[in-house]
């Protein structure tokens, strides 16, 4: 496995598996990696002829009294758990090589960006959009894979990528979850024992939610009245959101049909955590 961190180093090693004719899958992460992103990497493996994972904490998608600086990292780590998994290429750039001095442009995704998480964090996804679309252009994958964890930010990947005319196939994976049912996250690593036996409370409530539909409640307003219920019942928690919303478009439902996506964020102390299902009706 190579391991880059140039810009023009990248590109002239991609320049080579293009020739080839050899297609490219990419899986961009923020490192300090576990099994939900190792399950992006081993279908990029099985998909693409040669796959490229980034790693870069972007500094522009964290807000002035987020986590930036204490967000976990060990490239070493996962530079041998890549190289272990059969990874082409590992890109790992300086923040002055991405945001060069004197960087004035980002890319928006107007109203989807202002939605479920981008109410309490402000320019996060400008920050991501701008972020991933500089990625697609030093790399040109073929093919990108996202988790279903940050299922508003995958909705607005796809968006992105239609919009501008990206030839890129953009594949979302379900969701890789702990035994006892929480969805691995790097920021599990914050919280301490107690902390993590009350994060089940988020699993719990969205478990509640799916049960609630498979017997025939139809009324969103219901649904979010009883996981809140479920939620608050935990003192460690502080809803930030619970929403059902339709999942092209992110936006609230009052009945439950079709596809919807039941999403939340939950603080548990200072930890911020999301989670979601996706629930298919068929009547």
């Amino acid at each position: 496995m190579e391991q880059l961190t140039k810009i023009s180093e990248i590109r002239k090693a991609l320049e080579k598996v293009r020739r080839q004719g050899k297609t490219i899958g990419f899986v961009p992460t923020m490192g300090y990696l576990h099994e939900g992103h190792l399950s992006l990497v081993r279908e990029s493996l099985k998909k693409a002829d040669y796959t490229v994972v980034s790693i870069f904490v972007n500094p522009t998608q964290f807000g002035p009294e987020e986590d930036f600086n204490r967000y976990p990292r060990d490239l070493s780590r996962d530079a041998q758990i890549l190289e272990k998994e059969g990874v082409d290429i590992l890109f790992v750039p300086q923040t002055i090589e991405m945001y060069p001095e004197g960087y004035k442009t980002f890319v928006e995704v107007k109203d989807l960006q202002n939605l479920l998480c981008g109410k309490s964090r402000p320019g996060h996804f400008r920050g991501v959009c701008t972020v991933v679309l500089k990625l697609f252009n030093i790399i040109q994958p073929n093919m990108c894979f996202f988790g279903q964890k940050d299922a508003q930010q995958a909705v607005i990947m796809k968006k992105m990528v239609h919009d501008l005319n990206l030839d890129i196939s953009v594949e979302v994976l379900p969701i890789i979850r702990e035994h006892d049912g929480i969805a691995m996250s790097s920021r599990n690593s914050y919280l301490n024992p107690e902390q993590r036996k009350a994060a089940l409370i988020l699993y719990k409530s969205l478990k509640e939610a799916e049960e609630m539909i498979v017997e025939g409640e139809r009324s969103a307003g219901n649904i979010i009245e009883r996981m809140c219920k479920i939620i608050n019942s935990e003192p460690k928690a502080r809803i930030d959101y619970v929403e059902i919303v339709d999942l092209k478009n992110l936006n609230p439902v009052i009945a439950i049909k079709n596809e919807v996506l039941i999403a939340l964020a939950v603080f548990i102390g200072s930890v911020r955590l999301i989670d979601n299902i996706i629930v298919n009706i068929k009547e």
